[in-house]
């Protein structure tokens, strides 16, 4: 545990590039034409208020599955209570952390973090979480050492508290073995946070009407939301109506295939 302030302030510091959600905001917003945004961020950043800070830095600075997964590599099956965190960001800030980001003209740019920023990465890392016993044992039994700390993440996210969710998750990791892919484990993970199975039968009894809807939206073109409600800008926005539907055609076959393994997985 002496390590997470210094692993906090690494993790803030590493290199970002500025987001095009970001830079969006700072042009539209503040009137800053796009070869300015690196002047922006250092000069006048500092002078905005809190509020204002949030709105710009919270893309670059609200933490992924991946950040998590920093942290659950680090912490194992330890939590840190919530009474901690307050100290924790006030010695961030003393520290004092440096963010460098990173523009489109390749320049890097130290930009000084402010509290209401480090709060945010802190409060959102899921520290407070912890992980089963029989889980760790599992997670740290499978041969794909490399996604271990990704599982770990997984394992700590508040969904696995209920004990019927925590049976599936365990029965997840009983059946993957040497089948394990990373990405099936992100979107068992997406599937179990935005449908709340409470147990394995449940889940297991759910599928085959996914699997149905799934296969009449491909035929019909992928028009239809995602199964998993990504993101559609992700997979090609409104630019290109062709390159789109057949984007959204792929994801859903994917989708459907991770559904097929997924029901093996629990049979």
């Amino acid at each position: 545990m002496t390590h997470l302030p210094a692993s906090l302030a690494a993790e803030l510091e590493r290199p970002r590039a500025v987001s095009p959600q970001v830079i969006k905001h700072i042009v539209g917003t503040y009137a800053v034409a796009r070869e300015d945004i690196g002047a922006f961020l250092v000069e006048e950043l500092p002078k905005l208020e809190d509020y204002e800070i949030d709105l710009i830095l919270a893309p670059l600075f609200t933490p992924s599955l991946a950040d998590q997964s920093v942290f659950a590599e680090l912490l194992g099956k330890k939590s840190v209570p919530t009474d901690q965190w307050s100290a924790l960001t006030q010695q961030l800030t003393q520290h004092p952390t440096c963010a460098r980001l990173a523009t489109e003209d390749g320049a890097t740019h130290p930009v000084p973090l402010r509290d209401v920023t480090i709060e945010r990465f802190v409060h959102r890392l899921r520290l407070e979480g912890t992980i089963d016993d029989a889980v760790f044992q599992l997670i740290g039994s499978l041969p794909q050492v490399g996604d271990r700390a990704l599982l770990k993440a997984v394992a700590r996210r508040a969904i696995w508290d209920h004990t019927g969710r925590r049976d599936i998750l365990t029965r997840f990791l009983k059946s993957v073995g040497d089948t394990f892919r990373a990405d099936d484990a992100i979107a068992f993970l997406k599937l179990a946070e935005t449908y709340e199975p409470t147990s394995v039968a449940e889940l297991r009894a759910r599928i085959p009407h996914w699997q149905q809807v799934l296969r009449q939206d491909i035929n019909e073109g992928g028009s239809k939301p995602f199964f998993n409600e990504r993101v559609e800008e992700l997979h090609g926005g409104g630019r290109d109506q062709r390159r789109q539907d057949n984007s959204r055609v792929t994801a859903k076959e994917n989708e459907q295939a991770f559904l097929e393994r997924l029901q093996r997985v629990l049979t």
